[in-house]
């Protein structure tokens, strides 16, 4: 509903995290193929261990039909597949700081868990323990915060002392919270924070305060089978609870053989097997899940597109995705819900109808509004 298209979406950025021999590369390989083999959603590899794999929208293919639109944009994810994490990571152990440097620019951790026993698979630690190698790696993202942490009070402690800095002393208070936190084995985003302390937070980047979805890596003769009966998920899932993370189940293996597929040979495959969806699908929506993230929707002959947004975005904000201008500018929005405009067969026909709703700066999107923005600058 807008022909106007200015801006670039942030990407959302998840890090794919996991011991050696977990399926970590043959889920990051899947991930990559079905990108790469899905004509309407473009996959790119920006480094060899980055790749953006559009997200799967039915709406964006009935919107583009009904305004034949010459372009269709998906919202799109950027995978970084983060290598060298193995114990001693944080003392530079593997690639030890190269995966600190990328993993600290992630939106979320990704972290693939060995739920299937395979002889012909060796295991670092010679036996297979989700609940354990979650351990490993969780406590190798706490001992690289410890570091960062001392480093940012060890800058601030001369302007905290005497307490005539209040802001210093603050920072400095908090940051001796964080660390005795830390040093009891403790992830950041366990600790109950004040609104100040989490910007405080926010603001140091740390590992172990990004939101985690546990991917339990199961093998080809558990699928189909009830999430409940494979024991190894079961505790994945238990621990998942218990710390506030998502859990999706995959078989990676199986997700890199369907990527090669067509989509209507995937359709079959999942079908044969009883799944409605394939991983990638699950992850997707697990991650937009635990981001609160949404989309709107922007429709039109020249190009139809989503945006994504965070849950509880106000219209002017979400204007300004598009571009600055139209943030700066904006008079109203124009909003109808994207399965009414399709029954109403486009913008002219909800307007008849009375469905098309103009909304001020206060209104909060909604997952599947089309919007039309008025601006002027």
């Amino acid at each position: 509903m807008t022909e106007i298209i200015h801006g670039e979406t942030k990407k959302m950025k998840l890090g794919v995290v996991g011991l050696p021999n977990v399926g970590k590369s043959t889920l990051f390989n899947a991930i990559t193929h079905a990108g790469a083999d899905a004509a309407n959603y473009p996959f790119c590899t920006i480094e060899p261990n980055v790749g953006v794999v559009a997200v799967p929208d039915e709406r964006l293919d009935k919107l583009a039909a009904l305004y034949n639109s010459k372009k269709v944009t998906p919202a799109v994810i950027e995978f970084v597949d983060i290598a060298g994490l193995v114990k001693g990571a944080s003392h530079g152990e593997g690639l030890g700081n190269k995966f600190l440097s990328h993993i600290r620019e992630v939106d979320a951790i990704v972290h693939v868990v060995r739920c299937f026993e395979d002889e012909n698979v060796t295991h670092v630690e010679n036996s297979v323990d989700p609940v354990r190698d979650i351990g490993t790696i969780n406590l190798e993202l706490i001992l690289a915060d410890i570091e960062a942490v001392q480093k940012r009070m060890d800058r601030v402690k001369n302007a905290a002392r005497g307490g005539s800095d209040k802001a210093a002393a603050a920072e400095f208070a908090f940051l001796q919270k964080l660390m005795a936190h830390l040093e009891q084995e403790q992830p950041a985003h366990s600790m109950e924070v004040s609104d100040e302390e989490k910007e405080l937070l926010d603001n140091l980047f740390l590992l172990s305060a990004k939101p985690v979805i546990y991917c339990a890596n199961i093998s080809e003769k558990d699928m189909g089978a009830g999430e409940e009966d494979i024991p190894l998920v079961v505790k994945v899932k238990d621990y998942a609870a218990s710390h506030g993370a998502g859990v999706i189940v995959v078989c990676a293996k199986t997700e890199e053989e369907l990527s090669l597929l067509s989509p209507e040979e995937q359709a079959m495959f999942l079908e044969d097997f009883g799944l409605k969806e394939s991983g990638l699908n699950k992850l997707i929506k697990a991650s937009y899940s635990l981001l609160g993230l949404i989309s709107y929707l922007t429709a039109g002959e020249k190009e139809t597109r989503a945006w994504t947004i965070v849950k509880g975005t106000k219209a002017p904000q979400a204007a300004g995705k598009i571009h600055s201008d139209f943030e700066k500018g904006f008079i109203r929005a124009e909003v109808v819900d994207w399965q009414t405009l399709l029954e109403c067969g486009g913008l002219a026909g909800a307007r008849e109808k009375g469905k098309v709703r103009s909304e001020g700066k206060d209104y909060v999107m909604k997952d599947g509004d089309v919007v039309l923005f008025r601006f002027n600058v």
